[in-house]
């Protein structure tokens, strides 16, 4: 029986998990395992932050582990009888099984990053883990090779070793005790272990009867002195039992030390004395240097995680194996992670992606992009960059309605918080500056410096200046050496575009974005002036505040009126200094607002769409090598500014140790508003209008947002694909007022009635609403009764032309116009009502009291329905208009319809371009209609109209004597002419 297991720290550990699926049996009882990538989980007390959860499972070539059959024998341990009886009710002790339960438990919730964007995993998943490679010491400690993508494929695939085999026999035939796992930060380490370690609780690695896993952050932070065994009783009571015969049985343990960064260690006789007694207390580093030495317990087991700079703080000779974590350095591996997430079905739920054809062609283009080897397969090679693809993916397709703390800028600094909170770059070093702040100064530098210059490749030079090497001190330059060998990779990758593989992008293009973001936002980018007011504010505050002590001191010998002088004077200079500084939050204002609203960015795609397409990859032909490439776009940037400064976002910030404080967010707020606003009024593109919503709902302030919508009385979005999301965006930023909406044009935008759902509140506060060219059937039709017929519904004229209505959504329309008192004006141009359609209209017609314009033209009614309409049009008390043009009426209906003129009857029925023997008034609005319309309508059903309408221009023309109106008919002839001719050459 297959079983699947999902585990987590009860403490902030993040979640782990793993995935088991039986293979069919064949030559004994086997199962498979395909591991699967680091995922960042929640750093804290023990294990630090990686998660990841997949579905089901499709064969691939990688990283396959067969467990159990030979490979038990091989691993068991030969012993007497006694012994092996030993073992075997040591193993089935209730202490150890306690401790297994209570070990798994720890690990069954998922951190917060992962419950907000959907219910958790089903249980039976499969893990991913990433490509193991075996390596030596030599190789660590000699200098890295050019670092293209070529190389890091090539180098993960040779000498690839499993989880389980770690602890075989090396090439020497020794029995390997010590492994040391490494790799950069975003590889898999901790997911990896932490895979291990549910194996384990689950009965899956019997090489081992006790495992113990400690948390080298949990151990740096005691230095009082503990012994071993009271250090495993602290942290597992359940062993109380078994502790005492540690070091007295043949009792296999295996000690598990996750993130050997976080300890200094001194493997010096001098530094940290010998210890052989699991009894006596000394500190917890002394611990675990005796472990690793062999003299305390030599037989246990070790494996030890660890980033690649602290791999040299063990000596070679107390470590058996050396392995590297090589990430998905297999696009298939990559492929089969982004198959199971996205096939999970919390990503369907609530109606969302209804169908699993959506969610297969969502994942289809994903492969076909990777399949490119384009950036994005170089990104993917960490893990955790897959994830942060899903989990992107996941808030683009598969969110229904956005919380209002859910935003883009929220899944990258929880990104970010996975990957290095309470991380410090060096633990050596006495600065003990965080990772993160250590980023956004320098990386941050780089990402700003590309945005302003329009650049997304990076040569050499451009690292050397942003890193400032020359400028460096012996301990700058060690942290520099640390940030290449641990993070470089994290952040930027090499180029595998033709002709530019020794130039360096970041891994994710949005990144640079956001690094850039937060440069300016932390108040980095500062003149020299603002630098030296800042520290000078600092330092002579800090006087002043030194000297005001001397001052109350010697108060009682000096003059009382010379101490509010020399006071006085004290002060001068720190609120000098602080007004210099402070300009720095005008200046970052100034940034946003200019960057906001940047005209040589206009009529891009909105960047949800750029978005999407930089995950997957743009449907179509692609473009040639030598082809000049579009000019890179930084829309994001601005954005993302704007998210920082959110409440949440600074709160996980202050965490990973960049630090933005309250006032100074405030102030940012309040010098960008008027820019703001000012240019918000001058009347945005659409996409460049929905850039703008987006901006305001990542801001993530609601008196802002409220501010800055208020003047927005004309929105005009159409031709934006307005997804859920979009939909969601826009319903959040327009629900901080109730305002009333002159206009509001979605045209175009792909909407559906579960659009309408999302927009139900903002639709209620439009007057003139253009909803035409979408995909508005019957469901639809049914919100819009509903809209209709609500008691705060303010919308006037409502344009539904070019929409599949259909006579059943005719049906609730025409209950809508029974009980609606807010609407003039209803356009159901070209939505195939039929006869029948417009006779029910017809019918719920009388009850209307509102209605002046009607537009049923080019819905195939005949003269029946057209008379019927306007039969009870002409006793309708305010409906004056009626459209009923490129409808098959006849001759005869014709002349009916022209008998009710409005000189008689009080309504103009608009059917053709002519009025007896006259011009119709309004031929130039009918042929403007045909006009706009004509891309969407057939084509020879509108040639044969035309054609009509001629024969019909030319009758009356011959008819009438006088000769002005027949210089109108031929006027009017030439137009449709013109226009018939264009159509026949395809020019229209």
């Amino acid at each position: 029986m297959s079983r699947a297991v999902q585990c987590q720290s009860c403490l902030p550990w993040g979640s782990w998990m793993q995935l088991h699926e039986s293979l069919p049996r064949s030559r004994g009882t086997r199962s498979v395992y395909l591991c699967a990538a680091s995922v960042p989980g929640i750093t804290g007390s023990y294990f630090s932050r990686k998660i990841l959860r997949t579905s089901s499972i499709s064969f691939t070539r990688g990283c396959v582990h067969y467990q159990g059959g030979n490979q038990e024998r091989l691993v068991r341990p030969s012993s007497s009888r006694h012994a092996l009886s030993h073992l075997r009710n040591v193993a089935s002790s209730d202490a150890i099984k306690k401790h297994q339960k209570s070990l798994s438990a720890w690990f069954s919730h998922q951190p917060n990053e992962e419950r907000q964007f959907g219910p958790s995993f089903s249980v039976d998943a499969v893990h991913v883990d990433p490509v193991i490679r075996e390596s030596s010491l030599e190789e660590i400690l000699k200098p890295s090779p050019d670092l293209t993508i070529q190389n890091q494929l090539q180098q993960s695939c040779r000498q690839v070793i499993s989880l389980q085999n770690l602890f075989d026999v090396d090439c020497c035939g020794r029995q390997v005790k010590n492994v040391v796992l490494y790799g950069t930060v975003g590889t898999g380490k901790s997911t990896l272990v932490k895979k291990m370690v549910v194996d384990w609780c689950h009965g899956r690695l019997p090489r081992f009867e006790l495992l113990i896993p400690f948390s080298c952050e949990d151990l740096s932070h005691s230095h009082a002195p503990i012994s071993l065994r009271r250090l495993i009783t602290k942290k597992y009571q359940h062993l109380r039992d078994v502790v005492p015969i540690l070091g007295t049985s043949n009792l296999n343990v295996l000690f598990v030390l996750n993130g050997l960064e976080r300890l200094n260690l001194d493997f010096r006789l001098a530094g940290t004395e010998l210890c052989c007694d699991p009894s006596e207390p000394v500190p917890p580093s002394a611990i675990v240097v005796n472990l690793l030495r062999k003299y305390l317990l030599p037989e246990a087991s070790i494996i030890v995680t660890t980033r690649p700079s602290a791999v040299r703080r063990i000596p070679g000779k107390y470590v058996g194996r050396y392995a590297e974590i090589c990430g998905f350095s297999d696009t298939n591996l990559q492929k089969l992670y982004f198959q199971m997430r996205l096939s999970q079905p919390s990503c369907i739920q609530d109606g969302v992606g209804s169908s699993s054809g959506e969610q297969e062609n969502l994942v289809e283009m994903l492969s076909r992009n990777l399949e490119r080897h384009n950036q994005i397969t170089a990104a993917c090679f960490l893990p955790s960059y897959c994830w942060l693809v899903c989990t992107t993916l996941h808030f683009l397709y598969f969110t229904k309605m956005v919380p209002p703390s859910q935003t883009l800028t929220g899944i990258y600094t929880s990104f970010l918080r996975l990957n290095f909170s309470g991380e410090v770059l060096d633990s050596t070093d006495p600065t003990n500056i965080s990772m993160m702040k250590y980023v956004a100064k320098t990386v941050g530098k780089l990402a700003y410096e590309g945005v302003m210059s329009r650049k997304t490749c990076f040569l050499e030079d451009d690292l050397q200046r942003c890193f400032e090497v020359e400028m460096k001190t012996e301990s700058e330059l060690n942290l520099l050496e640390v940030f290449r060998s641990d993070v470089f990779r994290f952040f930027l990758s090499p180029c595998v575009q033709p002709g530019k593989e020794h130039t360096f992008v970041f891994t994710i293009p949005a990144m640079q974005e956001y690094l850039a973001a937060l440069y300016v936002v932390l108040g980095e980018k500062k003149t020299l002036a603002q630098r030296v007011g800042k520290e000078l504010s600092d330092v002579v505050g800090k006087v002043s505040e030194d000297v005001a002590v001397v001052v109350n001191i010697i108060s009682k010998v000096l003059p009382l009126r010379f101490l509010p002088v020399l006071f006085n004077l004290l002060k001068i200079f720190p609120r000098y200094f602080s007004r210099l500084s402070g300009k720095d939050q005008d200046a970052i204002a100034h940034t946003m607002a200019e960057e906001l609203f940047k005209e040589e960015d206009y009529y891009n795609d909105d960047v949800l769409d750029q978005i999407n397409s930089s995950i997957l990859g743009v449907e179509g032909p692609m473009r040639h090598p030598d082809e000049v490439p579009d000019d890179e776009v930084f829309e994001l940037f601005p954005i993302f500014m704007g998210g920082i400064l959110s409440r949440r976002n600074r709160a996980i910030l202050e965490q990973l140790g960049c630090s933005i404080k309250n006032l100074a967010a405030f102030e940012i707020a309040k010098a960008m508003k008027k820019t703001v606003i000012r240019n918000s009024r001058k009347g945005l593109p659409p996409s460049e209008l929905m850039d703008y919503l987006f901006f305001l709902h990542e801001f993530q302030n609601e008196r802002f947002t409220a501010e800055a919508i208020r003047s927005l009385r004309t929105v005009n979005l159409s031709s934006i694909k307005m997804t859920p999301l979009k939909c969601s965006v826009l319903a959040s930023v327009m629900g901080t007022t109730s305002h009333e909406v002159e206009e509001l044009n979605l045209s175009s935008c792909n909407l559906d009635a579960s659009s309408l759902r999302i927009l139900f509140s903002v639709l209620l506060r439009c007057k003139t609403l253009h909803l035409q060219l979408n995909s508005l059937g019957p469901d639809a039709c049914k919100e819009i009764r509903n809209l209709l017929l609500h008691d705060k519904c303010m919308v006037s004229s409502l344009r539904l032309t070019n929409n599949p209505v259909g006579e059943q959504g005719a049906q609730y329309l025409a209950e809508a116009l029974a009980g609606n008192r807010s609407l003039t004006r209803l356009s159901l141009l070209h939505t195939a009502l039929g006869d029948r359609g417009a006779e029910v209209l017809a019918q719920h017609l009388a009850k209307n009291q509102h209605l002046q314009e009607l537009n049923l033209g080019y819905n195939s009614l005949t003269d029946t329905a057209a008379l019927q309409v306007v039969e009870v049009a002409k006793k309708h008390t305010t409906l004056d208009k009626v459209h009923l043009y490129f409808n098959d009426i006849s001759e005869d209906g014709k002349r009916a319809l022209d008998s009710l003129r409005m000189d008689r009857d009080g309504v103009r029925a608009l059917v053709f371009l002519t009025a007896g023997t006259d011009v119709s008034d309004y031929w130039s609005n009918i042929l403007n209609v045909v006009q706009r319309n004509l891309p969407f309508w057939d084509r020879e059903r509108v040639r044969q109209h035309l054609s009509l309408i001629l024969q019909d221009l030319e009758s009356s023309r011959r008819q009438t004597a006088n000769p002005w109106r027949k210089a109108k008919f031929l006027r009017v002839e030439s137009e449709v002419k013109k226009m018939l001719g264009k159509l026949q050459h395809g020019t229209l």
